[in-house]
């Protein structure tokens, strides 16, 4: 099989790398020359044969609307279009249906896997009709991890959203089991008198225990590299899913209290020094003459 690739940074150079090494052949396009197989999504599309089958990895927002828009400017009715980035579910109607009016069919795919893809494969939520589905089946097991395909797969939905909106409370699920193991982590380190090894309890817990997890591993590498993290601001950023969730909770009437905890949290990171928790520093003062510290 061979398919087009648009977007090669980190993920998508990864992807291509896999789909090559697992016999897929990948023509790809990137506005770097000094990774791009093609000068332009003219020759990309020109190197494929009908109906083509083409994959968007790029930043999601306006990067994804203007390379979609493009893309429909060159392939035909028949072609496949799937966008694989960290688009909103919503986006995908939008997309769907622009590709519709051009006769092309589209499919939304949430990928999970990061730079571990490329090792490791990749988890995929896909939605869209099953025929569309099917006939990327070939791409699909490509990227996704060995093993069963039920195991690193899913055919989310009919609807082309349903891949994004399963990624979507995915890494809502994901920024909940992050900070909890981020505050575990630092509940330890303060009592530092009593555990004289955090890094090594973290380590024991790797097997045999009901916390076990990816996640879990890959803090246990962080620690083994740095046992400190003094190369490390605490600051955190959020790429737009995390907030995504907790708005959709908010819509549906859904109780998240942790996903929505963990977004916070994130708030709290990027504060050199909290103005709420001044206000609350100035009024333990006033009703209880408590200390406070001055800057």
């Amino acid at each position: 099989m061979h398919i087009g690739l648009v977007g090669l940074g980190k993920m998508g150079g990864n992807m291509r790398s896999r789909l090559r090494d697992k016999g897929i052949e990948v023509t790809g396009y990137d506005p770097n020359p000094a990774v791009s197989d093609v000068a332009d999504l003219g020759a990309l599309a020109a190197a494929l044969e009908a109906p083509r089958v083409v994959w968007v990895m790029v930043p999601s927002g306006k990067i994804t609307d203007d390379v979609i828009t493009d893309l429909l400017g060159v392939l035909e009715e028949g072609d496949l279009l799937i966008d694989g980035g960290n688009s909103r579910f919503t986006d995908d109607h939008t997309h769907a249906a622009q590709a519709a009016a051009n006769g092309v069919r589209f499919l939304g795919c949430g990928v999970s896997g990061g730079v571990w893809g490329l090792s490791e494969g990749y988890g995929l939520m896909v939605g869209g009709a099953t025929a569309d589905v099917e006939l990327a089946m070939p791409v699909f097991d490509a990227l996704r991890p060995e093993g069963p395909r039920e195991e690193g797969f899913s055919h989310a939905g009919e609807d082309v959203a349903a891949g994004h909106y399963a990624k979507m409370v995915h890494n809502g699920i994901e920024y909940g089991i992050m900070q909890a193991y981020a505050e575990g982590y630092e509940l330890m380190a303060a009592r530092s008198d009593l555990i004289g090894d955090v890094p090594g309890v973290l380590k024991g817990w790797q097997r045999g225990t009901v916390v076990r997890s990816w996640l879990l591993d890959l803090l246990v590498r962080a620690l083994a590299q740095d046992p400190q993290l003094t190369d490390i601001e605490g600051w955190v950023e959020d790429s737009g899913e995390g907030r995504w969730t907790v708005e959709e909770a908010l819509a549906h009437a859904v109780p998240m209290p942790v996903i929505s905890a963990s977004i916070f949290a994130r708030f709290v990171s990027r504060q050199e020094d909290s103005p709420s928790m001044k206000a609350v520093a100035a009024l333990r003062k006033q009703f209880g003459g408590h200390a406070v510290r001055r800057a």
